[in-house]
């Protein structure tokens, strides 16, 4: 981070805190990301980042929004235009993937968010990003049964969880061997079998 983020006004200094946490966990465990570190990385005092955040909870707070924000507009944008049911699946599972490709700290937050016991701010944001996505999943596959692209039958509920942990055993496979290309390699082979289930539901 350039040493010109010292003079930065308020709003611009917390969105680089932001992307500063978001690059870092791409290469450090999240619970070993203290606000020195932060601020060492930034190339500014802890002092400076606390006239802009109260604790380190707050930063997360604002991290984990950063997030759902990013995330939801990325696959809103990328259904757009798209009546298939089927097609706007497809588009909204490699955004999905596109995005965690081009920020791999940011599952990694996620994770950490929701093995937490004690109940957040950042760990709420977390959980209302996962139902907010899920509707919009849902609501995809609704469409879909509607317009007899997929079987009238299918769990959409369980259609649901499934395109979601399709997702993340494919984000923790990129993580365990270090390469985001096998998640981006493997998407449409395996959005493909997933599709067969969906269409073929008993």
């Amino acid at each position: 981070m350039e040493s010109r983020s010292r003079h930065l006004p308020a709003d611009k200094r917390r969105a680089v805190t932001v992307r500063s946490v978001v690059e870092l966990a791409a290469s450090r465990n999240p619970s070993e990301i203290t606000t020195a570190v932060i601020a060492r990385h930034m190339d500014v005092t802890q002092g400076a980042l606390f006239r802009h955040f109260p604790n380190k909870e707050a930063i997360w707070q604002s991290v984990m929004e950063w997030v759902a924000e990013r995330l939801l507009a990325r696959i809103d944008k990328s259904v757009q235009g798209i009546d298939s049911a089927l097609e706007a699946m497809q588009a909204m599972f490699m955004a999905h993937i596109e995005f965690v490709a081009k920020h791999p700290g940011v599952p990694r937050m996620m994770f950490g968010e929701l093995q937490r016991a004690e109940s957040t701010a950042a760990k709420r944001i977390v959980q209302s990003l996962i139902q907010r996505y899920r509707e919009r999943l849902q609501q995809l596959i609704e469409n879909g049964k509607a317009s007899g692209e997929l079987a009238s039958s299918l769990d959409g509920e369980a259609a649901a969880i499934l395109f979601i942990g399709t997702i993340q055993g494919l984000v923790m496979q990129s993580l365990l061997v270090g390469d985001v290309e096998h998640m981006r390699r493997d998407a449409p082979r395996v959005f493909a079998i997933y599709q067969r289930g969906i269409v073929n539901a008993p």
